[in-house]
């Protein structure tokens, strides 16, 4: 199943962001860091080239504390990448980036050209208040809806780094799934791309498998269920989410538990791990090889 959720604006950011990366000297890409893979645009990392990246771990206070840790250990792997954990609230923390631009990108003596730098971003990640902070007023428009960003913008810091701000960018198709509803989950696609009943369904088996005990403590159960629709239902009964005939109101259920998790009043969760996307991208190559040999099977069958 491919998932699909591409407002025009972001198809024209897109080609935009192409254009521009031959002036570019790095690039700044903000991501979720309880979603690192998910949040990430596949394509920037080949418009970007050799070009230096750091890839900022916005609400990091939101996410698990020792799988942010992983998960920087993991994207520094990769040639010419750093990493920078965030919360919104850490306002000195996020002013390092300045530093840390003229660090990967040392100026020479005879270079009179500030740097610039591409930041960008899935929506509703935080990029717009790093903006605003690294500029010490405010610029970019924020907010919590999905898709605020629609035009790319020219922000000379006035330290030698110039920022080329672009709407927050979500690919074409989501060919994961599961990055699919973790984006959905977290907040960056919109709540109409999903019913809230099957978001909250992924969030509920995952928690059941990875955060048991934060589900424990929170809902005061003692022993959990076995599957997620259980613990819906479970949840619905202890919060009072009854119609009329004692039946389970599953969508208040679920916007509970979806609010809940993107708040961290259910604690600190990270909904991604390296091992997990690693045995994800090798299902998916698996999916990928069927699909073209169904497709060249169909082309060798049309041309007898």
């Amino acid at each position: 199943m491919l998932i699909q959720w591409y407002p025009g604006h972001m198809h024209k950011a897109s080609r935009e962001i192409k254009a521009a990366m031959e002036h570019i000297d790095l690039t700044i890409e903000i991501l979720d860091a309880r979603i690192p893979f998910s949040s990430q645009n596949p394509a920037l990392a080949k418009l970007r080239g050799d070009k230096p990246c750091i890839k900022v771990l916005s609400k990091c206070d939101l996410a698990d504390e020792q799988r942010t840790q992983q998960w920087q250990e993991y994207l520094e792997r990769e040639q010419g990448v750093k990493t920078l954990a965030v919360a919104m609230s850490q306002v000195d923390k996020i002013r390092q980036l300045t530093a840390l631009c003229h660090k990967l990108v040392p100026r020479l003596e005879s270079r009179t050209k500030p740097l610039h730098a591409l930041i960008t971003g899935i929506p509703n990640v935080g990029k717009s208040t790093i903006i605003n902070i690294l500029a010490g007023r405010t610029i970019a428009k924020t907010g919590d809806e999905p898709a605020v960003t629609k035009y790319q913008q020219r922000i000379d810091l006035g330290n030698g780094l110039v920022l080329f701000d672009t709407p927050g960018v979500l690919w074409g198709n989501i060919e994961n799934q599961n990055s699919g509803y973790r984006l959905a989950a977290t907040g960056a696609i919109k709540d109409t791309a999903f019913t809230h009943e099957d978001v909250a369904s992924f969030v509920a088996e995952y928690l059941l498998h990875d955060y048991p005990e934060l589900l424990k403590a929170r809902f005061q159960i003692d022993v959990l269920p076995q599957t997620e629709v259980e613990l819906l239902n479970l949840i619905g009964k202890k919060r009072g989410c009854l119609r009329s005939g004692g039946r389970i109101e599953l969508d208040k259920v679920a916007k509970i538990l979806v609010g809940e998790l993107r708040s961290a009043t259910l604690g600190r969760i990270t909904m991604e791990t390296p091992e997990m996307v690693e045995i994800e991208l090798a299902e998916l190559e698996i999916i990928r090889a069927e699909k073209a040999a169904k497709k060249q099977a169909r082309s060798k069958k049309r041309e007898h």
